[in-house]
């Protein structure tokens, strides 16, 4: 795989095991991916569908807690090995299998799943602020839009650091939750009877599959097949085998501390307020004001306010990797990090703002329940592919699932897919029993059918791939001719006068032959030149010139021939213009290590130039 191919390639491959001096280090370094999974798992959206589970019928579905648990920690094993032996993440290799129409509608619905889980977090996080400082949620829903930079910044730090920091807020919602637990201590014998499997009616069964939706997240299938990748693995069997039993118990020990948090929830819910008969405690605030009075202390409600604001920092923030994954792996969309990153969380603001103005502050408890329940309904398009890839042995070779796990894997599709089916053909019928237009009857009935054909083709196309042998190229098909490449006579370069220039300059003179002519570019963007253009006299144009002649009587030295080119202002259309006014037929420029806000502009300068010369352009790192 190419290194503009590789799952989040910022930190790709970033931790390097064999680094480690001693064998516990070895083993401590293949944990962290999980943590910043697990966070998926026990983020505000949980909390909604936990409230009302226990408010309304105690004890009763912590089993469906529990079976969750055990699902997500098969699926996530399976989403590490994924990750390890093939080396891609699970958007990528959908990418490779499914045709281009599928792959887009799978892609839409990965989407959508990532909006529904941003949106829950985002909610949950403005609602804990709310709560704790009194904030309209308005505010908390802006304020929740930094959470982007801080992921830049984290990145910038290091993928450990960021799994650090992740793993304090983890440490935060546990505290909070065990003095919670001896607060409201529960009753255990009804607790323990909680684990055998019941659901008493319908709005059981819709709550147990928000919570299903909410424990097994589809997007952290995606995150964790590309988290995997960030350690750095010899690629013997052997090293392998123990990436894949270190990725397991970080995923264990992770998922384990999820469920508790979960589990907390539900029981405080059935302790403190389905055992005083509030049934109808379902929405975040409510539990926030009630816990103080019925526990008897400020702090309960306090705690709960606490956790929760750290579970919507922490899950937002890997709720936009989980975006950066799923949007380079089906569309190879080739955008500045630090753009795409805003994209993504501007994909789960923009609805949360628009449904905050519209709805107002309530609503949004339901509003976080419906988005874990179509979280669910994309469960199955995420699960199937994913059993697909890790039973594949041309590609997983001896590290393919055995027969056991392809059962087990298929159950679970057969009873997630089954609930979601149920939950569709009810609400399709409960539509149609309700007054309202024709139009709205057809295009329900439409989309419920429209999910069931997509479901078929998803568990159908690879097996008719397989037998049919069709090749799903995602390339244009290479023609490649033998000619005589020709040389490179006229080549630029651009320069900013920093450290890179070194690299930049010794590129281009290894690219050049010995008639080859050297343009050399400076751009100036003083505000004089942004208000003079090429007139500017001023002093630092007249000293970025002389830098510039530096430069060149260096390389004439050399000798080599060589022209000193200013340009004014605009960065891009100038390389651009000096390139096609001198007949440069190659273009070298330089990879800036610039953090922050600089970083996002030379990140979209590099790109642009590509588009705008109509010649190679050579990237010196």
């Amino acid at each position: 795989m190419s290194g503009q191919h590789k799952s989040l390639h910022d930190v790709h491959s970033s931790v390097d095991i064999a680094s480690k001096k001693s064998t516990w280090r070895k083993i401590m370094a293949f944990f962290g991916p999980a943590y910043l999974v697990s966070v998926g798992y026990m983020d505000p959206g949980n909390w909604a569908t936990d409230l009302a589970g226990g408010s309304q019928f105690g004890y009763t579905l912590i089993w469906v807690l529990l079976c969750s648990n055990i699902i997500a920690l098969f699926l996530q094993s399976l989403c590490t090995r994924l990750g390890i032996v093939r080396g891609q993440d699970l958007a990528q290799c959908n990418r490779e299998t499914y045709p281009k129409g599928m792959n887009f509608i799978l892609y839409l619905l990965a989407e959508i799943a990532i909006a529904a889980c941003d949106l829950a977090e985002i909610l949950g996080m403005a609602i804990g602020l709310q709560l704790l400082f009194g904030l309209d949620l308005i505010w908390g829903v802006l304020i929740s839009f930094a959470d982007t930079f801080l992921l830049l910044y984290l990145q910038r730090l290091g993928i450990r650091k960021m799994e650090l920091f992740i793993i304090g807020t983890i440490f935060i919602i546990g505290m909070c939750f065990l003095i919670e637990m001896f607060l409201a201590q529960p009753d255990m014998a009804a607790l323990a009877q909680g684990f055998i499997p019941s659901i008493p009616n319908t709005q059981a069964l819709y709550i147990a599959i928000g919570i299903i939706g909410a424990t097994v997240m589809p997007h952290n299938l995606y995150l964790h097949s590309a988290l995997v990748q960030t350690r750095k693995i010899e690629k013997d069997d052997t090293s392998i085998k123990k990436a894949l039993k270190y990725n397991f118990w970080d995923s264990a020990i992770a998922l384990n501390l999820a469920f508790f948090v979960n589990a907390a929830i539900l029981i405080l819910a059935a302790s403190v307020f389905h055992r005083n008969g509030m049934t109808g405690v379902a929405e975040l605030e409510d539990a926030h004001q009630l816990l103080a009075p019925t526990l008897g202390t400020e702090w309960a409600s306090r705690l709960f306010a606490i956790a929760l604001i750290a579970a919507g920092q922490s899950s937002t923030i890997t709720g936009t990797l989980a975006g950066q994954i799923v949007m380079e792996g089906y569309l190879q969309l080739r955008i500045s990090p630090a753009l795409r990153r805003i994209i993504t969380r501007l994909l789960a603001v923009v609805p949360a703002v628009i449904v905050i103005l519209m709805m107002g502050d309530k609503g949004v408890g339901k509003l976080l329940i419906f988005s874990q329940v179509l979280l669910s309904m994309q469960l199955s398009f995420a699960i199937i592919p994913l059993i697909y890839f890790v039973s594949d042995k041309e590609k997983m070779g001896r590290f393919a699932i055995s027969m056991t796990s392809k059962v087990i894997g298929w159950t679970i599709v057969v009873l997630v897919g089954g609930l979601n089916l149920k939950l569709v053909y009810e609400s399709v019928t409960d539509v149609l029993a309700m007054d309202v237009s024709q139009g709205i009857k057809v295009l329900v009935v439409a989309g419920g059918v429209g999910l069931v054909v997509l479901l078929a083709l998803t568990i159908l196309y690879p097996l008719y791939r397989r037998r049919h042998k069709v090749n799903v190229d995602i390339h244009h098909q290479l023609h490649i001719h033998t000619t005589t490449v020709n040389e490179f006579n006229t080549i630029a370069v651009a320069l900013d006068y920093s450290e890179v220039d070194n690299k930049t300059l010794s590129y281009a003179l290894k690219l050049a032959h010995a008639q080859s002519r050297l343009v050399l570019i400076h751009i100036v963007e003083s505000a004089a030149a942004r208000r003079s253009g090429r007139d500017t006299e001023d002093a630092e144009t007249q000293k970025d010139q002389q830098h510039l002649d530096n430069y060149a009587t260096f390389i004439a030295e050399k000798g080599f021939t060589v022209l000193p080119v200013l340009g004014y202002n605009n960065r891009v259309t100038e390389i651009a213009g000096i390139c096609a006014e001198y007949g440069a037929d190659l273009l070298v420029v330089g990879s800036h290590g610039h953090r922050g806000f600089k970083d996002f502009i030379y990140g979209e300068t590099v790109n642009n130039l590509r588009h705008e010369v109509g010649i190679p352009v050579f990237i010196a790192q």
